[in-house]
This record gives C-alpha cells, structure tokens and sequence, in this order.
C-alpha cells in the first residue's frame, strides 16, 4: 500500500521535481502539501502549517521539505517528533550543529531521516565513484559556472545569511566529489567573492588536501555565478596512473580517458524516492554531512574579498 507523503514548501524545485518524482513512484501517494500561502497542486488539500496537517490528515506519515535551509532546522525537528518520516532538499541545514542534533532526534524518535544530495544520483557518478575506489587523485577540478539571474531569480534569502550564495549550487558539486573521492577531502584554502551589497559568495575558489597527499597534487575548485552564455557543470579527475576521468553536466556524463562511457538522461530524483523508499521498507536513516562540512570549513578558512555590487 502507497506511504502518504506531504511536501512542506511548493517552490520552483518541488514543482519542478518532487511533484512528479512522487506521483510517478507507485511506493507513494502525494496527499498534501503545506504552504504558508496554501498553495497546492492538483487540488491536494493544502494546510498553513504542519501542525494543522497532522491534525487533519494523521494517516500522512511522511514529509518532504523542500524550504529554504534558513529555518528548516525547526521545521525538520517538529516533523521528527511528531512522528513523521523525513526526506530534506539539498542542503539539509543551515549549520553542522542542526544536522547533528536532527540526526541524534530521528534515531531516538526511530524515524527515517533522510540527506538527499540530488547529484549524486545522475548516472556518471557511482560508475566514477567504482573507477576512482582504491586510487590516488594527482589532479581534480571541478568547475561549476552558471549564471544566477537565470536559475534563481528573485530569490533574495540566498543572498541572506544561511541562504549560502554560490554554495547553493557548489554545494552539488561537493556532494559529487565527496562520493567519488577514494579518501577524505579538507579544505587547505578559499577565497570567497562577496558583492559589496550581499552577504553570501557570488563566486569562490577552493583548494583541496588529503589526509596523505599525493606530492604536486593539484585538488580545486570554482563556483561562479556570473556565467552567462553556455552554462559549466564538470568534475576532472585524474589518478596517479594517468587515468583522467570526467564528469559533465552535473554528473549525466562520463568520460575515460576521452571516450564516453556513460551518457543517460538525468533521473536524479525519481532516484531519491526509489532510495527513500527502500530506507522506508527497512526503517533506516541515510544522513551525510561530508558536503555541507566542506562548506562550512571554506567560511572558516576562507579570504573574503568584496567585489562589485549585484542588481537583479
């Protein structure tokens, strides 16, 4: 029998990909959504708070929370001790301490709690992921450019503190390499572009170590909002053997040493509810913060450096 689930937060990415993603997975029923401005889809019954839905429709037992990360922290911990079952958008939180503290709660409510970092789940990478496992990076690039009037427009929490600024897309990135890497990535150095009206990076450049770094290892990364025409979603990497491995478009392709070996559409999320379901049957949580720390520790250790102004 289909798990009533309920989508707090109808915006562009719930419209665009939970709402399909849930009706087309028969492992569910879309049976509510909550909105503060009662917005709903397919005249599912839509509630102003979570509170009001577990009232009405106590059968609903799952939550997908799509709302920005500033404030999903209390968002996330009431569904958890209501009892409901939680699947949360990219990033999970605001901050390292609220995910450690809605993990340690979803255990000790013995509920599902589940990260998902949508990328992860275009086909190239765990065939990436298979190909790197055992090996040494001597080179890694990855380069995110894509331009911010065109996939966020209006959105002006992005540009608050908690709203992540470039991260928000880099952070897919991160989530890639995190998965693929065969050992642990630090943050050796940033620099944090930051316009001089905003609050959030427009633009960083990260430099990777390892534990146990290879000599000359070259590990970086660049996120960049000001990309306008052709749009850059590529990870390169190359192993100490001369493997040179790459991903492009957010992970759909892959590349061994110049031939295609991977080129399917990207199912990202009709992927994250097979997952969610199987986490289901088998009342296990699935929670990484690997991308999300790496984030954290470039605001750490970053150089911030103002730039220009940003104007919608």
């Amino acid at each position: 029998m289909p798990q009533k689930i309920a989508i707090m937060g109808l915006g562009k990415i719930a419209l665009d990909q939970h709402v399909p993603s849930i009706l087309a997975n028969e492992d569910f029923e879309l049976a509510a959504i909550v909105s503060g401005r009662l917005a709903t889809v397919n005249d599912l019954p839509s509630f102003r708070t979570q509170e009001a839905l577990y009232e009405a429709m106590p059968d609903v037992t799952a939550i997908a929370i799509c709302t920005p990360p500033a404030g999903r922290f209390e968002t996330t911990r009431t569904a958890l001790l209501a009892g409901r079952d939680v699947l949360i958008e990219k990033p999970p939180a605001a901050t390292l301490g609220e995910i450690a503290e809605l993990a340690e709660i979803a255990e000790a409510e013995r509920r599902v709690f589940f990260t998902t970092w949508h990328s992860r789940f275009n086909p190239g990478v765990e065939e990436a992921r298979r190909l790197l496992a055992g090996r040494r990076l001597a080179k890694l690039r990855v380069d995110w450019r894509e331009d911010v009037r065109r996939w966020h427009p209006g959105q002006a929490w992005i540009w608050e503190p908690g709203g992540f600024g470039v991260f928000d897309p880099g952070i897919n990135a991160l989530s890639i390499v995190t998965e693929i890497a065969p050992e642990p990535l630090f943050v050796a150095a940033a620099r944090l572009d930051v316009p001089a009206n905003r609050q959030t990076p427009i633009g960083v450049e990260m430099t990777f170590s390892t534990p146990d770094p290879v000599a000359g290892a070259d590990l970086t990364a660049i996120f960049d909002w000001r990309q306008e025409g052709e749009q850059s979603w590529t990870i390169t990497a190359e192993t100490t053997e001369g493997t040179v491995l790459r991903l492009t478009e957010g992970g759909a392709r892959l590349s061994v040493n110049g031939e295609e070996t991977v080129a399917e559409a990207s199912r990202e999320y009709p992927r994250i509810y097979a997952m969610f379901a199987r986490l289901l049957d088998a009342r296990e949580s699935h929670v990484d913060v690997r991308p999300l720390r790496l984030v954290a520790d470039a605001f750490m250790v970053g150089d911030r450096r103002q730039v220009e102004a940003f104007e919608e």
